[in-house]
């Protein structure tokens, strides 16, 4: 699904309904454009996570996924026979963080997640867990290699 014909409906929207008014009535409706595009695109990316979210608890097998894969979105049915998030079992996906990334490193996220036939937010905590899981001490002296500067 693109998103981008959605977000440009809306603006498109909003410039018929500044028409009516005065040229500095569209100039305001120019800018109101410019400001909201980012944000449709986000909150329309959340509408879709959240029907995800609802969805899911109503299939028989499985869940929904919302996918990003550069401005496209993709609602994926996920049978449970496939790998589950490393996630612990009682733990869902309640808590949300808002998380700006240069669009450089948003596009390799993606591209990472996509090559693991997961959502970019799977992805994500899946690498977080890994970096955060306690490394088991082996009892010897640990040993530290490598280059440093001084």
């Amino acid at each position: 699904m693109r998103v981008d014909s959605y977000v440009q409906a809306v603006c498109e929207d909003l410039a018929r309904v500044a028409a009516v008014g005065d040229e500095s009535t569209a100039r305001a409706a120019e800018l109101l454009v410019v400001a909201l595009e980012s944000s449709l695109r986000r909150r329309l990316q959340e509408a879709l996570a959240e029907a995800a979210l609802e969805l899911s608890p109503q299939l028989e097998r499985g869940g929904v996924e919302v996918r990003v894969a550069g401005g496209d979105l993709e609602l994926v049915h996920v049978d449970d026979a496939d790998p589950a998030p490393a996630e612990a079992a009682d733990e869902a996906f309640s808590a949300r963080i808002t998380l700006r990334l240069p669009e450089s490193l948003k596009s390799r996220l993606e591209a990472a997640a996509a090559a693991h036939g997961v959502s970019v937010n799977t992805w994500l905590v899946q690498a977080l867990n890994r970096v955060l899981e306690p490394r088991s001490s082996t009892g010897g002296s640990r040993r530290l290699t490598g280059y440093g500067r001084s």
